[in-house]
């Protein structure tokens, strides 16, 4: 299998709202208009493929210099533990370079796997829920 991974190629919103369905991803992906502005307003977005389907995808916010915010890792089920998150990530640091973090929240379901592929876990944040 030879997955290929690109900065440049951008998946439709279809692709996106499937991909994160099938990985089990909590988006809100009943709304299509609310994904794609999350997607439309995201400045490094890296993406996984094999041939023409959608099997991962690393969508950040950043200001390339200071901080990068990994607001979404998503791997398709089938394609999970073949490395394509680590590799996303490793890619998503790759074009932010070093002297940029990369940082994220996670969902209850991944807390043991950011460890494992260089996150360390920290106890100095706080959030301000969104309302929906």
């Amino acid at each position: 299998m030879n997955i290929e991974y690109s900065d440049k190629k951008r998946p439709t919103v279809d692709q996106v709202i499937e991909l994160y369905d099938n990985a089990g991803l909590p988006r809100p992906t009943h709304d299509k208009e609310r994904m794609q502005k999350m997607f439309k307003n995201s400045n490094l977005i890296v993406t996984a493929w094999d041939n023409e389907l959608l099997v991962g995808v690393s969508r950040s916010i950043t200001d390339w210099v200071w901080a990068c915010y990994l607001s979404d890792l998503a791997v398709r089920e089938e394609y999970k533990e073949m490395g394509i998150g680590r590799k996303l990530i490793s890619l998503t640091k790759e074009k932010v370079g070093d002297q940029s973090m990369v940082l994220l929240l996670s969902v209850p379901t991944a807390m043991e796997y950011y460890p494992k592929v260089g996150f360390k876990k920290q106890e100095s944040s706080f959030i301000i829920d969104r309302e929906q």
